[in-house]
Parts: C-alpha cells; structure tokens; sequence
C-alpha cells in the first residue's frame, strides 16, 4: 500500500516535500507521482497525493575513491 499524504488549505509542491521527506529536493517525485494535481499551485484542504519512496541525492562532488559504485 502507497503512503499517502491528505493536503491542508494553502499547501504547496515544496512544502509538502519539506513536510514528507525534510526537504524541498524531492518536489518533482510528488509531482511525477500525481500527475492529475501537475498543474496545481496552492492546495484546497484534503487532497490526497501518493507519498512515493525516494533514494537519497548521491553527492557528485565525492572524490573517487569515496563514490559508492552502484
């Protein structure tokens, strides 16, 4: 089952990635996983958008030698 996450009035895109995820970083995955809410700015009050699970952003500025191969 998909986390999901009920919209409170006045929310937006980077807010909502602050609140789920701690940071503002992961606006595009909400977005990509509602693609029926893409064009919304400000949220009404309970709308319910899938959460999706995300990786943390791998740094590219590690020397080689610290670089996790994948």
């Amino acid at each position: 089952m998909a986390n999901t996450y009920t919209t409170e009035q006045g929310d937006m895109w980077d807010g909502i990635s602050f609140k789920v995820y701690q940071s503002e970083y992961y606006m595009t995955d909400l977005i990509e996983a509602n693609p029926q809410y893409r064009e919304t700015v400000i949220f009404p009050a309970n709308v319910v958008l899938v959460i999706p699970e995300v990786s943390p952003p791998v740094p590219r500025n590690l020397p080689p030698w610290k670089r996790v191969n994948s």
